[in-house]
């Protein structure tokens, strides 16, 4: 593909405006995520306006990961609860069919 080709998108964090390649079928995720970093940014960058854009975009992506990744955290406790009850449920069925 070209680089006259390529497909593109604007989003717009803390008042700048980027050009973002993006295939036309993830445009939708890619408007989500720039609104939500958006918020993000404005809200660590209202907090403290002494931070540039750079040191604010970083934090940002800071906060997100960890929230990202309590997510994944909780997921898994969640995923391995199930698997417990899970194995719990199949000895007790296979207790029942000695009887």
């Amino acid at each position: 593909m070209t680089d006259d080709a390529r497909r593109t998108a604007d989003i717009t964090l803390l008042g700048r405006s980027y050009v973002i390649a993006c295939p036309p079928e993830e445009q939708d995720q890619l408007d989500r995520a720039a609104r939500y970093l958006d918020r993000a940014m404005h809200g660590i960058h209202s907090q403290s306006k002494v931070l540039g854009t750079e040191k604010t975009a970083i934090m940002a992506a800071l906060n997100i990961t960890n929230e990202l990744l309590q997510v994944l955290d909780e997921r898994k406790e969640g995923e391995e609860s199930l698997n417990r009850l899970n194995e719990r449920l199949e000895r007790v069925l296979d207790d029942g069919k000695d009887d």
